[in-house]
């Protein structure tokens, strides 16, 4: 199957993508993370739905294709093969809501890829991406109970910040310093 790597999204991945979202609802131990509410539900169901739904993310990478109430941002899908793995979000700048709770990355691994490397692997592949859309530090904020999560930015060189809320947040290189 070969290594995991950042992929941009694509329809060739729909039934493993299908796959990770019945996992992501499926999972009690965990919130849905956003972008599994975030599909539109026709995509679920219908194939040329989907082809609309990959166009859109890679459409609001650009400021012409972002949502209202959105920021531009750059979907990754972490894959081998046939298979997706998780899925990152790099967001191009930050609002002030997104520096309180979102960050400039966000990540997710399917449930049965967990506990294998997946997300410390996926963030350090990540952080040249946003080095090279002009983010000398990334910002990324994780709920204060989410150890795992915590233990990954900080396997990726991020610093402690502070507690906002329920949020930790932490600042991360993208580059070597």
């Amino acid at each position: 199957m070969g290594r995991p790597q950042l992929i941009d999204p694509t329809t060739r991945l729909r039934p493993s993508f299908l796959a990770a979202v019945a996992e992501f609802r499926a999972d009690r131990a965990y919130p849905t993370p956003w972008f599994v509410t975030d599909v539109d539900a026709a995509a679920l169901a219908d194939p040329d739905a989907f082809d609309t739904y990959v166009a859109r993310l890679l459409a609001e990478r650009h400021e012409s294709g972002v949502r209202a109430g959105f920021v531009p941002m750059t979907t990754l899908w972490w894959a081998t093969g046939d298979q997706m793995l998780g899925r990152l979000a790099i967001r191009h700048r930050l609002t002030r809501p997104l520096a309180e709770v979102g960050g400039h990355i966000g990540y997710d691994v399917r449930p049965s890829a967990r506990r294998r490397g997946h997300a410390t692997a996926m963030l350090a592949a990540a952080l040249p991406i946003a080095a090279s859309l002009g983010i000398t530090r990334a910002l990324l904020t994780v709920d204060g109970t989410n150890t795992a999560s915590r233990r990954v930015i900080e396997a990726n060189g991020g610093a402690f910040l502070d507690t906002v809320g329920d949020k930790c947040r932490y600042w991360v290189p993208t580059s070597p310093e």
